[in-house]
């Protein structure tokens, strides 16, 4: 069922917008933003002359906290083969993000004046009601 809403008419002057397939225009996004965004560009340049990288690695690499190599994911390394840097075992660098494997710490610190101040709380209640239990009875 089409719409037989009308459709406003265009401002005069307009053009439509050019379709994105084809050759690439000047105008198309990857050429629009040549010369910026240089220093991430620098950094991941850096980044493909470290150790390991020519190499190729896995869908899923894993990277040396110090020198940026490749580590070969899922076998149980002590230290980085490129550079000897120890690894720790719960912490993993990706290619964008680092993962931290630890479990967090207990929460018993922070809740213990909590514990403190209901059972401060539970004492003088019981001892309220403990009071006026002997009082009455002694009258």
């Amino acid at each position: 069922m089409e719409d037989s809403a009308p459709r406003p008419p265009k401002p005069p002057g307009t053009t439509p917008p050019e379709k994105s397939f084809g050759n690439m225009s000047d105008r198309h996004w990857s050429r629009a933003r040549e010369g910026t965004n240089a220093e991430a560009l620098d950094y991941y340049r850096e980044r493909s002359q470290a150790p390991g990288v020519a190499e190729g690695g896995g869908a899923r690499n894993m990277y040396c906290m110090q020198c940026d190599g490749v580590i070969p994911l899922g076998e149980q390394i002590a230290a980085c083969p490129h550079c000897g840097a120890a690894l720790e075992g719960d912490v993993k660098r990706y290619f964008n993000w680092v993962e931290i494997d630890r479990a967090p710490s207990s929460d018993v610190r922070a809740l213990w004046p909590i514990f403190l101040l209901g059972l401060v709380a539970v004492g003088a209640v019981t001892g309220v009601v403990w009071w006026f239990a002997t009082r009455g009875s002694a009258a």
